[in-house]
């Protein structure tokens, strides 16, 4: 195999609570997470010569070992010898920065696609125990679907798939640092806790009215005090038909549920009439196969 293509996934959060801090900086948190289908495009090819090429249509990424794509096919190509180059060809619209793990997702399918392509034969827990040391988000986003993640993000449970509907995504022209935002978090008491297992009750009745109802993201109170965009944006939402909006991750971004379409729709069209974001997507959710 001399070419490769794949699909990496976009992610939101339907529930994130985060319990406590541990001593080396990383928090245990319990999330409900959730693959979109938004997606950046990654081609692998070999190479004559040795080493990793990355090429990305951002001209603002670095292409060196600052990429967690290149990272990724680092740590393969490392553990087991590979001698022969790859170019890797990212070609991104899942928006950066934004709380929905793109560069994690990239990561997770480069795992997966030098896996592939050099016939290593690892299963996919063998891959997500080399994804975490890349990142807390590159497990999950090798597993995909909808997932209990706790610990530090890695310890997965699959749940039961999320009910149909509609995905409102609404990225206002900001970045968020992860780290910052986490930092913040520890002065401040989190006084409400979302209620992840009311999350996981309306998922396994199926009940997409009760996820969205139970819906909650800690972090979102830090971050929309730095950018009251984001509150902007999910009143919006709301307004024009959204069962519930809430901040991605750490954010900026924004998405709704929705059980129509057109409201979705009409609900971008208002976001983008005053400016709130640049980058709207009305997509549906990517429920994994599990074997």
């Amino acid at each position: 195999m001399r070419k490769l293509v794949l699909k990496a996934l976009a992610k939101i959060n339907l529930g994130l609570d985060v319990l406590g801090r541990r001593e080396n900086g990383y928090h245990d948190v319990r999330m409900v997470m959730q693959t979109i289908y938004l997606y950046d495009q990654i081609r692998i090819e070999k190479a004559k010569e040795p080493g990793i090429q990355i090429y990305t249509n951002l001209f603002y990424l670095p292409v060196n070992e600052n990429n967690l794509a290149y990272r990724a096919a680092d740590l393969l190509m490392k553990e087991f010898g590979i001698e022969e180059g790859v170019k890797i060809t990212l070609d991104k619209h899942i928006p950066v920065a934004a709380g929905m793990a793109g560069g994690s997702s990239n990561a997770a399918a480069v795992l997966y696609g030098i896996h592939r392509m050099f016939s290593l034969g690892l299963t996919q827990k063998e891959l997500m125990v080399r994804g975490v040391s890349l990142g807390a988000d590159v497990p999950y986003c090798i597993m995909r679907g909808t997932v209990l993640a706790e610990g530090i993000g890695e310890e997965l449970t699959p749940l039961a798939a999320m009910p149909r509907c509609y995905v409102l995504i609404a990225k206002p022209p900001i970045s968020v640092s992860t780290k910052v935002v986490y930092e913040k978090l520890d002065s401040h008491k989190i006084e409400v806790h979302p209620d992840i297992d009311g999350i996981i009750d309306g998922l396994k009745r199926h009940d997409l009215k009760k996820v969205a109802a139970c819906m909650g993201n800690v972090l979102e109170n830090v971050t929309i005090e730095e950018y009251p965009v984001i509150e902007d944006i999910k009143k919006i939402m709301i307004r024009e038909g959204a069962l519930n909006a809430m901040m991605s991750g750490s954010g900026p971004t924004v998405f709704g549920l929705f059980d129509d379409k057109r409201r979705a729709r009409r609900a971008a069209f208002r976001i983008k009439e005053r400016q709130l974001a640049r980058q709207t997507y009305v997509t549906s959710v990517h429920n994994a196969r599990r074997r």
